[in-house]
């Protein structure tokens, strides 16, 4: 009996299906969403490949649940398949074809809770970036009436309650500056809550304590790092992981000559940014007990070794690549 694969191309309203025998195309389908949902529901056991965007995870479980396989696919890879314009059903297309390398690593299907907890740090996110913006509007509107705040968020939001209150600022404007501070303090409370949520689930979630006792490694990147990679056995090593994360050089080499340039800044960049500075806050710390005289720790000694042999930058991607994998020696 042939083996039946079905490319799926979703959407927000209309899905795009391609189901094949193994050696040609069988079927097209254009489904509505309740109509897809009953497709999958009836459909005999059959083998889904979507590509991993958004709501790939949710009908992935679904499918999962039905007693079908499902392969999620990396968009930048199914994009290289793709030939002429773009389509639905080009699209689907494309994932069939990349669904027969078997170079090409599957994405895991994430869990609920692995997914509600990278929605509390996307939350976050972009609460953090609200925040900033506004403080910035703040510090500029200030600033044409002759008022500086001092660097650093946490200083300048203490002191801007007075900043505005001061004779240079005209009446007219007042009222909205501390709105805008008012907001300000609103995602201070939102961002607080948040990360209080994050530690519930870091004390509930055996693996996001491990990954917390690792120097460098704190509440936000554990539970960042455990929502995002999901399962470590996905990953044959923790090169594969640091490599997924973007952590290791590119390669340009073509016969004897060797050419290895900056990191590839692949795969999550919020979690290699977490990393990375989690990287910095082990090169300060082996400095000020270097300075000290204090006992260095074999990865402190280890980071400044290559803070010396290159530079701070360098030196902190070295770090975060070598967070990867103790993580991921660690967890495994």
């Amino acid at each position: 009996m042939q083996s039946t694969t079905i490319a799926v191309d979703t959407a927000k309203l209309i899905f795009e299906l391609v189901v094949s025998d193994g050696r040609r195309v069988v079927e097209n389908h254009r489904l509505k969403r309740s109509e897809f949902q009953a497709f999958i529901v009836q459909r005999p056991r059959s083998r889904f490949v979507m590509e991993a965007c958004g709501g790939a995870h949710h009908w992935a479980r679904l499918m999962l649940a039905h007693g079908h396989d499902v392969r999620l696919l990396p968009v930048p890879y199914v994009r290289a398949y793709r030939r002429r314009n773009k389509t639905d059903r080009a699209d689907c297309m494309a994932m069939l074809e990349a669904d027969r390398n078997p170079e090409i690593l599957s994405v895991p299907v994430k869990e609920v809770d692995a997914q509600a907890i990278q929605g509390l740090h996307r939350a976050r996110s972009a609460w953090m970036g609200s925040r900033t913006a506004r403080i910035n509007t703040l510090r500029g509107l200030l600033r044409e009436f002759g008022v500086i705040l001092p660097l650093g968020a946490k200083v300048a939001v203490k002191q801007m309650a007075a900043a505005i209150d001061d004779p240079a600022v005209p009446d007219l404007l007042k009222i909205t500056l501390l709105e805008l501070l008012a907001e300000v303090h609103d995602l201070d409370d939102k961002i607080a809550r948040v990360e209080r949520q994050l530690a519930v689930v870091a004390r509930q979630t055996p693996a996001v304590r491990l990954l917390q006792q690792i120097p460098g490694i704190g509440l936000l990147t554990s539970t960042a790092l455990y929502a995002s990679a999901g399962d470590p056995k996905h990953f044959q090593s923790g090169r594969h992981l640091a490599s997924w994360l973007g952590l290791t050089p590119k390669e340009h080499s073509s016969g004897s000559k060797r050419h290895l340039g900056g990191i590839s800044k692949r795969g999550d960049k919020y979690v290699r940014t977490l990393l990375i500075h989690g990287a910095r806050t082990v090169l300060l710390s082996a400095r000020r007990n270097q300075n000290a005289g204090r006992p260095l720790s074999p990865l402190q000694h280890w980071a400044l070794g290559v803070q010396a042999r290159s530079n701070h930058n360098k030196a902190a991607c070295a770090v975060a690549n070598k967070l990867a994998r103790i993580a991921w020696a660690s967890w495994a």
